[in-house]
C-alpha cells in the first residue's frame, strides 16, 4: 500500500505525494520546492508526475523537477497543455504508477480535459470535488460539471477524497447557508474547525462525509431544493437547475 502524504504549496494547494518506500510520484506539483524536500527528507527519488489539469497551479513545478529527473512519466491531459507530457490521456485508461493501476476518469467541467486519478480506496480529483465544495467552471459547463460529480459519488463511500485545495472551511461556511438544519454538516463543521486550529488538513475526506454535507452532492435533497429557490423562486427542481443555482450562489457566496 502507498503511503500518502500532503505537500502544502503556493497559498492554498496541496500536492500529493505517494510513496512505496524507494520512490514516488507526485499529483498536481504546482511548484517543485516542496516536493524536493520532503524526498529529500524521505529518501526518495521521483518517479512519476501525475497532473489532472492545466492550471499554473497545478504544473507550475514540473519544469524544474524534470530538470532533476528528465526521464520520468508525466501522465496528464491529452486535450491540454501540459509541460513536457509524456503519457497524454483522455479518461478510460487504466495506468501503473509505482507498481500500482490506476482508472484514469474525464470529469470535465473545471476544465474541459480534467482528469481524475483512481486507486480502489482513494480518488484524486485536483479541482473539480473538494471538501464540501466543488471546482467552479471556467472552461465547461453546469450539465457537465453535474456529471463528473455523479460520476464521482457513484464510487464506493469509502472512498478517500484527495483534493487540490485546502478550501473546506470556506466551503462549509456556504453549505450551512444552504442546509441550516443538516446535523452531518453541523458536525463536520465542528471537527475541520478542530483540524484546522490544531495547523491540519481538513482532507482527504470520504466520499460518504462528502455525499452528507456537500451540497453540489445533495442537489436532489428537498432543503436545498427549498434553499435554491428561496434564493430564486424560478428555478426548476431539476437536479441540473439546482446545480447551476447553488454554484451561481457560491460564486457570489
Amino acid at each position: 500500500m502507498l503511503a500518502i502524504h500532503a505537500l502544502p504549496a503556493l497559498r492554498d494547494n496541496y500536492i500529493w505525494l505517494l510513496d512505496d518506500g524507494r520512490q514516488a510520484a507526485v499529483v498536481d506539483p504546482g511548484e517543485a520546492a516542496p516536493v524536493f524536500a520532503a524526498l529529500a527528507a524521505r529518501g526518495l527519488e521521483l518517479a512519476a508526475i501525475l497532473v489532472t489539469h492545466h492550471h499554473a497551479d497545478h504544473q507550475g513545478g514540473i519544469p524544474d523537477l524534470l530538470a532533476a529527473w528528465p526521464e520520468i512519466e508525466v501522465f496528464a491531459p491529452a486535450s491540454e497543455t501540459i509541460v513536457a507530457c509524456t503519457r497524454p490521456l483522455a479518461g478510460g485508461e487504466t495506468i501503473r504508477v509505482l507498481a500500482t493501476e490506476f482508472e484514469v476518469l474525464a470529469v470535465p467541467g473545471h476544465t474541459r480535459g480534467h482528469l481524475a486519478y483512481y486507486q480502489p480506496g482513494r480518488l484524486f480529483c485536483g479541482d473539480t470535488l473538494f471538501g464540501a465544495g466543488c471546482g467552479r467552471l471556467f472552461e465547461g459547463t453546469p450539465a457537465q460539471m453535474l456529471a463528473s460529480l455523479s460520476r464521482l459519488a457513484a464510487l464506493p463511500e469509502t472512498t478517500l477524497i484527495y483534493c487540490a485545495h485546502e478550501y473546506t472551511e470556506a466551503n462549509l461556511r456556504f453549505a450551512c447557508a444552504v442546509e441550516p438544519g443538516n446535523q452531518a454538516l453541523a458536525e463536520r463543521c465542528r471537527r475541520v474547525a478542530e483540524l484546522r486550529a490544531r495547523g491540519e488538513a481538513s482532507v482527504p475526506s470520504t466520499l460518504a462525509e462528502e455525499k452528507a454535507s456537500n451540497p453540489f452532492l445533495r442537489c436532489r435533497e428537498p432543503e436545498v431544493i427549498a434553499a435554491v429557490r428561496r434564493q430564486d423562486a424560478t428555478v426548476d427542481d431539476g437536479e441540473t437547475a439546482v446545480f447551476t443555482a447553488i454554484r451561481a450562489w457560491r460564486n457570489d457566496f
